[in-house]
């Protein structure tokens, strides 16, 4: 399944979460130096993602049954995977600082793992440009944080 993105966050980042998290996102450690190099915060039942403009995110959402072996480096960014207990089995993805719901979508519940694949990084300019967020999810239960690229501003 795909599910596109486009939505207004701020503060450069959004939220993908189990429906009940009670993970905090205001916690001094979830957006540690390591965190926000590496583009991904973690909680309890959290992720928060970094982005390169500050208030519209474009992007797509897909969920997998394994995972994606075939992708090629030079066509992103940055790309960053780790994991995310989804216990309630509603996935949901968030504006920042607000919490609005952007999406909400039924998967299993279990361990997940996220990638997210950033492009076009580049292009933005002040709070805009055209950065796009591909991100895909399936079941794993390793709980990794793997930079696979690290974007270099």
């Amino acid at each position: 399944m795909v599910y596109k993105l486009d939505f207004y966050t701020s503060h450069n980042q959004f939220y993908i979460a189990d429906k009940d998290t009670d993970g905090d996102t205001g916690a001094d450690n979830f957006w540690s130096d390591e965190a926000f190099v590496d583009r991904f915060a973690t909680g309890n039942g959290i992720i928060g993602l970094r982005t390169q403009c500050y208030g519209p995110v474009k992007g797509e959402l897909i969920v997998l049954e394994k995972a994606n072996s075939e992708f090629d480096l030079s066509e992103f960014d940055h790309i960053v995977e780790g994991g995310l207990e989804v216990n309630s089995g509603v996935l949901q993805i968030s504006d920042c600082p607000n919490s609005s719901l952007e999406l909400e979508i039924k998967v299993d519940a279990g361990i997940y793992k996220v990638r997210i694949y950033s492009s076009n990084l580049r292009s933005v300019e002040d709070d805009e440009g055209d950065d796009y967020y591909k991100i895909e999810i399936w079941p794993d239960a390793d709980m990794a944080i793997n930079v696979l690229k690290n974007y270099e501003e």
